[in-house]
């Protein structure tokens, strides 16, 4: 099943057209054009290798790179390295720009080489141009089930397009090594293993275009960061701490229908063989307290080598990736300040890089967090290409000013980005001492505050009115509590009475519910006795106004009830006497006993009531 082509053939005419305005340009020609284009990854990269010869009469400061603008919309990097002279020798690098030729379609977008010097009449120049794109290679079909392998269409021309004539060109294909469904097929092309190759091509005019489709397999992890933020803050006593928050989607084909965990274990290169399950960070050789979670919690499921050299981290999420499915997590560790801040014309500077440590990853939105230490001033950044700047202040423990934040932002970065940049800073040691001065302080004024507290007595006066009132009310109190002994001792001679008349039921000996009942009536004075000079101590305090009429209640009840029950008692005795009937006895007591019952209720209430108070 091979794809149709996307370009239109308005596009193909207009480059035919373009032709026509290449004279101005015919002084160089190139000798040789060789392309190699790798697509193992889903970032592709394309090393052109030209051989430059100046065919004119006038020296040439500069080289035209021609791209189209289907293309160059995906350009996420480009670079020249070029040398003079008839063998290859070392190479420089040369500037980059984007340029505006006239006499060109506007469907294509140039960029100039800008040579270290002129290249003179009838020398040549051997370039060098490495691109890499991103979002190039388009998932066909665009949506596979779990089972399904992923295939996807490159396309572009099997000649280079140029605005020079080309003598002799080839074009090498560097494939995953998976089955390739179709490919566009010339006189001299071969598919040898996984190396398709076109040409060579002899004397190609300017701006010629020949259209190829390679629809193959490509299983590999199509990982791509929708946003990652990476803050590396920098602390003089010993640390750089690296902090990376990753939003990862797979950028393949679409998984459609349902997955299957089952057949996902079982068979998991033959039932997600598009898919990927883990990452791999190559991070500094002597990064340290390294830590991997996501919004759950820690994630257990790394793996870390760690050697003189390198130290490996290989990550797997909690679940596969699919196309279109996406996860979150944060990794972060500390690398020793010694090995990434130094000092240069009394300056400090951040040496680190830039981008991911993720192998063969895609940042659409890359942001750089640099949090340097609270003090630092006269701070810039120097960057080996354009990102958006701006500067925000940060708050950490112990702060007064806060933290100096310098912020990078790019987008479409890739691992060719991870390049060095520094940051440049002035900081005083002395700043070193403000925080553990701070805390000296702060525990030093906490032990005199202690100190004071226990040598100042928080009492209050004697002599003040409200602590006497205090005094008073704690002596109320305990006259209370007193008292409330006494009326449990007089419930408790009732008791005895109401034990001695169930005992005269039964047995009939009136002598000893007689003797009883002077016990109970000797034991009732006695009690008496006790209670008048704690009646008088609370009537006497000022404090007593809630309480006495409560207490005067009290008193006057429990004197009823001693007297029903006594008389009571003794009419049950006089009717046992007389051997009345029981029940003539229930009759004649039935009155005092439910007058008995309901002081008894009162009573106790009354004491609850004291005990609450």
């Amino acid at each position: 099943m091979a794809p149709p082509p996307r370009l239109a053939a308005p596009l193909l005419l207009l480059l035919l057209v373009g032709a026509c305005g290449s004279a101005a340009r015919a002084d160089l020609v190139i000798s040789r054009a060789d392309r190699k284009v790798d697509l193992t990854s889903h970032i592709v990269r394309v090393l052109t290798s030209l051989k430059v010869e100046n065919a004119g009469s006038e020296p040439v400061s500069k080289v035209l790179l021609a791209f189209p603008n289907i293309q160059s919309k995906n350009l996420a990097a480009i670079r020249a390295f070029g040398t003079e002279g008839k063998v290859k020798g070392l190479s420089s690098i040369l500037p980059i720009e984007v340029v505006e030729p006239s006499g060109v379609p506007p469907e294509l977008t140039f960029f100039s080489a800008l040579l270290n010097k002129p290249l003179e009449k009838g020398k040549i120049l051997h370039l060098d141009v490495l691109t890499v794109f991103t979002h190039f290679l388009q998932p066909f079909p665009e949506e596979i089930t779990q089972a399904d392998s992923q295939l996807v269409v490159f396309q572009d021309s099997s000649h280079y397009l140029s605005p020079y004539p080309v003598k002799v060109q080839t074009l090498s294909i560097r494939l995953p090594g998976g089955r390739v469904e179709s490919y566009t097929k010339y006189g001299n092309t071969k598919l040898v293993e996984s190396e398709l190759k076109y040409g060579p091509y002899e004397d190609v005019p300017p701006f010629s275009y020949n259209p190829i489709i390679v629809h193959f397999e490509n299983n590999n992890p199509f990982a791509v960061a929708k946003e990652l933020i990476r803050e590396i803050e920098i602390s003089h006593w010993g640390n750089v701490q690296i902090t990376e928050h990753y939003n990862i989607v797979h950028g393949g084909a679409r998984l459609k229908g349902e997955f299957s965990r089952l057949d996902y274990q079982s068979r998991p290169y033959a039932r997600g063989v598009s898919s990927f399950r883990h990452l791999i960070a190559r991070l500094p050789p002597r990064a340290h307290s390294i830590y991997y979670r996501d919004e759950i919690g820690n994630i257990s499921t790394s793996h870390l080598w760690s050697d003189s050299k390198k130290t490996q981290l290989e990550i797997e999420p909690r679940f596969p990736l699919f196309g279109g499915w996406q996860t979150t997590f944060t990794i972060g560790y500390g690398l020793p300040l010694e090995d990434f801040v130094f000092s240069s014309d009394g300056r400090r500077f951040l040496n680190i890089t830039f981008g991911s440590p993720m192998e063969e990853i895609l940042i659409e939105k890359l942001i750089v967090k640099v949090v340097l230490p609270e003090g630092s001033k006269d701070f810039d950044v120097s960057a080996p290409f354009p990102a958006n700047q701006w500067q925000e202040v940060k708050y950490s423990h112990l702060d007064i000013a806060g933290r100096p934040v310098l912020i990078l932002e790019k987008a479409d970065v890739i691992p060719e980005h991870n390049l060095h940049f520094q940051v440049y800073y002035k900081f005083n040691n002395i700043s070193l001492l403000i925080e553990p001065m701070m805390l000296i302080t702060g525990f030093f004024l906490l032990f005199v505050a202690c100190i004071a507290y226990m040598h100042t007595d928080m009492s209050i006066s004697k002599n003040s009115p409200s602590y006497l009132a205090k005094l008073q009310w704690d002596e109320v109190q305990a006259t209370v509590q007193q008292i409330q002994g006494i009326f449990e001792q007089c419930l408790a001679v009732h008791d005895k009475l109401e034990i001695s008349l169930h005992d005269l039921s039964r047995t009939g000996d009136t002598k000893s519910c007689k003797a009883t009942r002077k016990a109970a009536d000797a034991q009732f004075k006695e009690l008496a006795k006790e209670l008048k000079p704690l009646l008088l101590s609370v009537q006497s305090s000022p404090q007593s106004y809630l309480i006495w009429p409560k207490l005067e209640d009290l008193v006057a009840k429990e004197r009823e009830m001693q007297e029903k029950l006594m008389a009571r008692h003794a009419t049950v005795v006089d009717s046992f006497e007389k051997k009345q009937r029981g029940q003539d006895i229930e009759n004649r007591i039935a009155s005092q006993q439910q007058k008995i019952a309901a002081l008894r209720q009162e009573v106790e209430s009354l004491l609850e009531y004291l005990s609450e108070i």
